[in-house]
């Protein structure tokens, strides 16, 4: 990207990366070694592992800690009484929940596609559950393999209902980076929803480890991060991007991560609009924009760059096009279940 052009702002970066959003979500069942292996395999900058928390303290990779619709838990009778009903972020969800599960029981599991309406359920059955530790080997071996640096963008989920429950994420997640010599030097952004587990990794990481940098990332407007919700205050997402919001980010993260919507909304036809003053106003904080998430169904893609009418069609040619969109709008990395397309455009192939 281009350098800023306000004086007091820090510099932006200067190639746009890749994210594999889950690994390569749209082609193998997602948080899978399998997936983080499609999405290097395919040009991924970065990959993106959601951790949650084992009953015996290990972070894993699973979107949610509910988990009936990323494995097959739900077949094993041998866990049928553990099925419940919780109360997570403020939502009543009923499932089965990583944190009443052993890393050794969750690896007798296997992942399943989440999307199976869209995508193809062929590798079913075929993965286990990946910890934190397996994914930096491998990312680890991978980089070695290639002769190129990967970087791992973690996602520390739910934090505040894993400390209010006795599993705290954030400072396991630390040791886990420390501990491998890979993660030491290599490109490492930790991402959350909320705001205080980032101020807390600030003043823990504080100078001494350049390579790993903080993504706060943005939900919808009028929602709240839920460490704010349960603290009772009224902070709204909405209020955090503002240009005031935005620069008190500054003081503890280095990049926001919002929906894509909120760089350029969608018209009331469902075609891509115009841009927001977002980017400006991030970049203007000193903070970089690492929007999510690009996928390659015309479903998910804004109405102008559609292929047909049928909502499952598989659109690369939509999808470089609405990410070429927000490049020129200037965004510095995003999120893709598809990291070819989101190569592709970059690169202009």
């Amino acid at each position: 990207m281009s350098a800023s052009v306000h004086a007091n702002e820090k510099p932006i970066a200067a190639k746009v990366l890749v994210i594999g959003h889950r690994g390569a979500s749209a082609l193998r069942p997602e948080h899978t070694l399998a997936s983080y292996a499609k999405a290097i395999a395919d040009g991924a900058d970065y990959v993106e592992p959601d951790l949650v928390m084992t009953k015996d303290g290990v972070p894993v990779a699973r979107h949610e800690n509910e988990i009936s619709g990323t494995t097959d838990v739900a077949s094993h009778p041998e866990f049928a009484s553990r099925k419940i009903t919780k109360t997570i972020d403020g939502h009543r969800v009923t499932g089965w929940f990583t944190e009443d599960f052993t890393l050794a029981e969750l690896k007798t599991l296997r992942a399943r596609e989440r999307l199976p309406e869209y995508r193809s359920t062929q590798y079913d059955g075929d993965f286990q559950v990946p910890s934190f530790d397996e994914i930096i080997d491998f990312v680890a071996t991978e980089a070695a393999t290639r002769g190129r640096v990967i970087g791992i963008i973690p996602e520390i989920k739910h934090g505040t209902y894993f400390q209010k429950i006795g599993l705290p994420m954030e400072g396991r997640v630390l040791a886990i980076i420390a501990a491998h010599r890979y993660t030491q030097r290599a490109p490492v952004e930790i991402q959350s929803f909320e705001i205080a587990n980032l101020r807390y990794l600030r003043g823990k990481l504080g100078k001494n480890h350049p390579n790993v940098r903080l993504l706060q990332l943005i939900d919808d407007a009028h929602e709240q991060p839920y460490d704010v919700t349960a603290a009772g205050a009224k902070l709204s997402y909405g209020d955090m991007i503002t240009p005031a919001g935005l620069r008190e980010i500054a003081t503890y993260a280095d990049a926001i991560g919002p929906n894509i919507r909120a760089i350029i909304p969608l018209q009331a036809d469902g075609s891509l609009g115009s841009p927001t003053p977002l980017v400006h106003d991030a970049h203007a904080a000193g903070l970089e924009l690492h929007p999510y998430t690009f996928r390659p169904e015309n479903h998910f893609q804004a109405k102008n760059f559609w292929q047909g009418s049928d909502p499952k069609t598989f659109n690369e040619a939509g999808s470089v096009a609405e990410i070429r969109a927000y490049l020129a709008a200037g965004i510095d990395a995003f999120f893709t279940d598809d990291p070819a397309i989101g190569r592709k455009a970059v690169d202009g192939r």
